[in-house]
């Protein structure tokens, strides 16, 4: 037998925060209420590695996923926080080692009706567990992505601007230029989003209004299909609430905040926005994150925490 190379102490005595594999295709069963599908999915996992071991049996890995599935998703559909949790847990037994962090992925079609014309219409989000287990103990997180558009603020107020000089200058009133600017949804340019929100607690959380509060926090949701009145709908609803890729965010968390009001203040929750931009050759991302009680703090009482933390960190504490 070829000796355990993995095992043995390497050359260089150095522990690594980091070491496993990562976007291993798998399907997996889903369950969402009463409804179940089956779904392509993504996973990754990742070990601290001890400074006396070489390396992890990456090999493994993908057997482990394997199996965990045949365990969990093939008799018994689950969600994927509880596969991540699952998959976390059986590595620490294997591997041998302190710990281990396990994300999955999976494409969940959402089925809905478009805004004007109700038609039935197919949107694809993203579900995603994560988990971090040691012998101790185990935490995981649910999350979702969703894509939305989001109306630029800034150059709608430039437009505004020009527009209501123009009006003057054509020989309107100031009263009337105001109610008319009012009326009528300005120009912008837009933005895609893809908004990103994490809860991680105990409680049950249901992704798909984690997804509706994502979508709510941009400009306007959008929709594989679209009739003419639903572009149009859709168009001035996102013009008519123009938001920065920050605002975006506050308003998920608070939304996500005042939707689970029985958070603890040790529970954590991590939203982020990124915008595609139209007229610039970069994209632009916010992002925030922290426990409850950080967030609840800064919200109700307006006291800045000494510190964010981070979704790793609270894995970890």
């Amino acid at each position: 037998m070829s000796p355990d190379l993995q095992s043995s102490v390497p050359e260089v005595q150095l522990g690594l925060s980091r070491a496993g594999v990562r976007g291993v295709s798998k399907a997996i069963r889903l369950r969402r209420g009463p409804h179940e599908k089956l779904v392509s999915a993504e996973i990754s996992c990742s070990v601290d590695l001890d400074p006396a071991q070489r390396g992890v049996h990456m090999s493994r890995f993908p057997e482990l996923f394997e199996q965990a599935i045949d365990e969990l998703v093939i008799g018994e559909a689950l969600l994927v926080e509880e596969l991540a949790e699952h998959i976390a847990r059986t590595v620490v037994g294997r591997q041998r080692t302190l710990r281990a962090e396990v994300e999955v992925t999976a494409l969940y079609p959402i089925q809905r009706e478009t805004p004007v014309t109700r038609m039935r219409t197919q949107e694809m989000v993203s579900l995603i567990g994560i988990a971090g287990a040691s012998a101790e103990r185990t935490r995981r997180v649910i999350g979702v992505e969703a894509t939305g558009i989001n109306a630029c603020p800034c150059a709608q107020g430039l437009v505004r601007g020009k527009a209501a000089e123009r009006l003057l200058e054509a020989g309107f009133q100031e009263l009337d230029v105001d109610r008319i600017l009012e009326l009528v949804p300005l120009a912008t340019h837009n933005q895609r989003g893809r908004g990103t929100l994490y809860v991680g607690t105990e409680q049950a959380v249901n992704a798909e209004d984690l997804v509706g509060i994502v979508e709510r926090s941009m400009s306007s949701p959008v929709y594989e299909l679209l009739k003419r009145p639903d572009e149009l709908f859709v168009v001035e609803h996102a013009h008519l609430q123009p938001r920065f890729v920050e605002d975006s965010v506050r308003v998920a968390l608070k939304e996500t905040l005042e939707s689970y009001p029985d958070l603890g203040d040790a529970d954590f929750v991590h939203s982020r926005q990124v915008n595609l931009e139209t007229i610039h050759t970069h994209d632009v991302v916010a992002e925030r994150y922290g426990t409850v009680g950080e967030l609840r703090g800064e919200l109700d009482r307006g006291q800045r925490p000494a510190r964010h933390t981070s979704l790793q960190g609270w894995l970890v504490s």
